[in-house]
């Protein structure tokens, strides 16, 4: 398991660019409401954490993990001043095809508005076996992936910046 000696919620703050001049969207699914809130949370206080200020933080909820794509689209239209989005889901297999079928679209579908978009959307969608591993990566035993997720959005956020011409 790529998390089992990793705490997702660790980061140097000194190597963080401060957040204070950014501006984040954050979509978060509704479908797993603990996992997801647990992770969004941790996303918010890193986010704050590093700098970010409440009115720079913009957050909508969809309905599941599927629906990230077109919430993602339609933040990245609808607010052009954005530096990243971040897209917090869950995802849990169950016994059908159905996990294999929406893990791939939206990790596809996240994919796509990167290379289309011009801004960033980081992937913060947890696909696990069972419920166990999701409380883990969702403020447990692993730490916080809304935290990673947060790291990286500050992260791609200056490289947006730095890139501009």
């Amino acid at each position: 398991m790529a998390t089992e000696n990793n705490n997702l919620s660790g980061y140097d703050k000194t190597t963080i660019p401060n957040a204070k001049d950014f501006r984040f969207g954050i979509v978060v699914s509704e479908w797993n409401h603990k996992i997801t809130e647990g992770m969004f949370q941790g996303a918010f206080d890193a986010l704050k954490d590093c700098g970010a200020i409440n009115d720079n933080i913009v957050r909508w909820n969809v309905p599941g993990s599927f629906e990230l794509i077109y919430g993602c689209k339609r933040m990245q239209q609808s607010y052009d001043m954005l530096d990243a989005i971040i897209a917090i889901g869950n995802v849990i297999q169950g016994e059908t095809k159905h996990f294999d079928y929406v893990c791939e679209g939206v990790s596809q579908g996240i994919k796509d508005l990167n290379v289309q978009g011009n801004i960033p959307v980081i992937f913060c969608v947890l696909t696990d076996n069972n419920i166990q591993q999701s409380i883990d990566r969702s403020g447990g035993k692993h730490g916080n992936k809304g935290v990673e997720a947060a790291i990286a959005a500050i992260k791609m956020a200056q490289l947006r910046k730095e890139s501009k011409f």
